[in-house]
């Protein structure tokens, strides 16, 4: 009896170790580092009165409806799915191609969600995306080039400002350009304590560094549409 109590005890502690997959495994992973030069077309204006808000710039502008930014957490025990309600994107052209020319996001970190409102709720706080200090979270790119690793079309590289720090991030995305519209979309994985995100999570519950984010944009000519 004690022989199989002892299995049952062992078996329980490997499966609390081990845990669920993690969602990140065979995923590309986007190359972090210290901030891309600013390109002079820079997206943060400043005055006399100093910085102004982060302006989404392009010609083609985000179609919401059919458009979705969203991520995968996970942790030993299990992992959670989410993504961000409010966020708004253009991209523009050079020559009538995405290469050459330019994507720019801003999110509305408080519209933050997932499966559990527990979890959305620590989400918010300080320990993660800290909604108060940082409400928004800003992306743009400083170069868009065809190629890149796996089924995906082109490489995206720019700045991404999240949680209050800005880093040059490069991820594979496929684009298309066609009849007056783009879409992007893209899976990769960043790490959060890249961003100052450094919550560990219980001790016998860690939660993973690595998140993945799903992204599927899709841009219209014009003013684009709700």
């Amino acid at each position: 009896m004690k022989l199989m109590q002892s299995l049952v005890l062992s078996a329980a502690l490997i499966a609390a170790a081990t845990g669920c997959d993690n969602p990140a495994e065979g995923k590309a992973k986007a190359t972090v580092e210290e901030a891309a030069p600013t390109p002079t077309n820079t997206n943060t204006k400043t005055d006399a009165k100093g910085p102004k808000a982060f302006e989404v710039v392009g010609d083609h502008k985000l179609v919401a409806k059919d458009s979705k930014l969203m991520w995968v957490g996970s942790k030993v025990t299990g992992k959670h799915d989410g993504g961000f309600k409010t966020f708004d994107a253009a991209a523009s052209l050079k020559d009538g191609a995405i290469e050459g020319g330019s994507v720019t996001v801003r999110i509305d970190t408080k519209s933050i969600y997932s499966d559990s409102d527990k979890l959305t709720g620590h989400l918010m706080s300080d320990e993660f995306f800290d909604v108060k200090a940082f409400p928004e979270a800003t992306f743009a790119s400083t170069e868009v080039k065809k190629g890149a690793e796996g089924d995906f079309t082109h490489t995206v590289v720019g700045n991404l400002t999240l949680h209050g720090e800005t880093k040059k991030v490069t991820f594979p995305a496929t684009i298309e350009n066609a009849d007056g519209a783009i879409k992007v979309s893209s899976e990769f994985v960043i790490n959060r304590k890249d961003f100052g995100m450094k919550y560990p999570g219980k001790p016998d519950d860690l939660i993973r560094d690595e998140v993945v984010i799903k992204l599927d944009l899709s841009l219209a000519k014009g003013s684009g549409q709700g």
